[in-house]
């Protein structure tokens, strides 16, 4: 992958712990990697073709100046995801911010974080079997495309579907979205969380009726468990009602661990 590079640009502006810090300010220099491909641009000699680091400077600047954080890591934070944000043709950025005149009482030449954050792509099945079920997850279709930080690229069709897990209730209503995320595994499912309860969902029978189910089926090619959160989801490739609707729109995305297609999948629990 390409790079396009921002070293050492200075700007003044009001970060610190101490209360002097955010009164009187002081420089900082920040350097921003940005991955992206810039062969369309050489071939055209097309600005608009690439990124204008111009005006990436200035949006630095706006962020810095704009705004009076506590941490550097804050700064940094908020400049990687601005930088995203802004150029939805890159995948992943890596800011450092230098602090040169730290107030720590001892020589030292500066004090520098440096982070590097992505776009992430994920699989999230969706499933209704209470109320109006397909309102319940358009909404949510919806609700997550308009967060700021995700973007969905793709949409299943709904299929009915019979409840699993013994309890007796109503069909489900089921697909799968692809969406584009700068959320962490976890700081996506706690956005998921926000956006059931938002419709309504109540967590009282395991298996039980819900309004809304949002589950994280694959992100990246993450592998990874702990006490909330299991990626890829332990039991997709066991569900014909996440397996069907994810293989019309990634039918050739390939479960990390299994290394084997959707497509595979779908076809191996039908037989």
């Amino acid at each position: 992958m390409d790079t396009i590079t921002i070293k050492g640009l200075e700007v003044f502006a009001k970060h610190g712990v101490l209360k002097e810090e955010n009164v009187l300010g002081q420089k900082f220099i920040i350097d921003a990697v940005m991955y992206c491909s810039t062969r369309e641009a050489a071939n055209t000699d097309d600005i608009t073709k690439s990124i204008n680091y111009a005006d990436v400077c200035r949006l630095i600047e706006r962020v810095m100046c704009d705004n009076t954080f506590k941490l550097i890591e804050t700064v940094a934070e908020n400049i990687a995801e601005a930088i995203l944000l802004e150029y939805s043709e890159l995948q992943t950025v890596t800011v450092s911010v230098k602090k040169p005149w730290a107030p720590i009482l001892m020589n030292v030449d500066t004090v520098e974080v440096k982070i590097t954050r992505k776009r992430h792509r994920a699989y999230i099945a969706l499933g209704s079997n209470m109320g109006d079920k397909r309102a319940y997850l358009e909404g949510a279709v919806k609700e997550i495309d308009e967060d700021r930080k995700c973007t969905v690229k793709k949409v299943s069709e709904f299929i009915v579907t019979e409840p699993v897990g013994g309890v007796t209730q109503d069909d489900f209503l089921n697909g799968c979205i692809l969406i584009e995320t700068l959320y962490t595994p976890h700081e996506l499912l706690d956005f998921l969380h926000v956006v059931e309860k938002n419709h309504n969902r109540e967590r009282k029978i395991h298996w039980g009726p819900r309004t809304l189910d949002l589950d994280i089926i694959m992100f990246d090619d993450v592998v990874m468990a702990d006490d909330t959160l299991i990626i890829p989801h332990k039991e997709m490739t066991k569900r014909e009602f996440v397996l069907k609707p994810l293989c019309e729109i990634a039918p050739y995305a390939v479960h990390p661990t299994k290394k084997m297609t959707v497509s595979e999948l779908l076809e191996a629990i039908r037989q």
